[in-house]
């Protein structure tokens, strides 16, 4: 997707090692640290090395810029079924754009080798309809 200058939506992915943060930039109080669920903690139906503690929600039909960035080492923000991949480099801020048609859950994982834990970095996306997303953000910001 070409880049957008009017999306509708600002989230920026922050890569640490080895966790995920996020920021709502629309929002100026959505903000949150994204670790994986310990095996031990995980319940039925839950996916082993990708359920996160705090999920990505985002409104269906709208277009996302992500900015991506990283606090230490090289990490890659990556969500293959939405064909998103991009580097998260300390210093540097990259963009991608993309627009979720279904709602759902959407997984992926840091794609960029960057320590003993690298396998342990999910990204978990929850694409929601708009009406929805709406609620949440109101309901995250009281």
């Amino acid at each position: 997707m070409d880049e957008v200058n009017d999306p509708d939506l600002t989230i920026k992915a922050v890569g640490h090692q080895w966790y995920w943060s996020y920021e709502y930039s629309d929002f100026s109080d959505i903000s949150f640290d994204s670790y994986m669920i310990p095996t031990n903690d995980l319940t039925p139906g839950q996916f082993r090395l990708l359920e996160v503690d705090n999920r990505v929600i985002l409104p269906m039909g709208a277009t996302t810029r992500t900015i991506i960035t990283a606090d230490d080492v090289l990490h890659s923000w990556a969500v293959p079924s939405l064909g998103v991949k991009m580097d998260a480099i300390p210093g540097r801020l990259n963009q991608t754009s993309f627009m979720i048609s279904h709602s759902g859950l959407y997984y992926g994982q840091c794609s960029e080798i960057c320590g003993a834990n690298h396998s342990f970095m999910p990204i978990v996306l929850e694409a929601l309809p708009m009406t929805t997303f709406m609620n949440w953000s109101l309901t995250t910001l009281s």
